[in-house]
């Protein structure tokens, strides 16, 4: 992988750009974007997230996580 910033992603992301950002297989990158609570948009069989939208759904992740702890 390239050294690259969420910046350098397209607008609209797919799991194999979500398992580059998290350095996860993509597999789980399907997982997670399986998940009730991921903001999830298809197109007929289609998985994309909007890149503003998976930052933000991961910055509440993070947020989540801390307050747990």
């Amino acid at each position: 992988m390239t050294d690259k910033t969420e910046i350098g992603y397209p607008l609209v992301l797919t799991a194999n750009e979500i398992s580059e950002l998290l350095q996860i297989s993509k597999p789980t990158a399907y997982e997670i974007m399986n998940r009730s609570d991921f903001p999830l948009i298809k197109f007929g069989r289609t998985k994309r997230v909007m890149r503003q939208d998976f930052l933000l759904w991961l910055e509440h992740k993070k947020n989540k996580e801390k307050a747990q702890n």
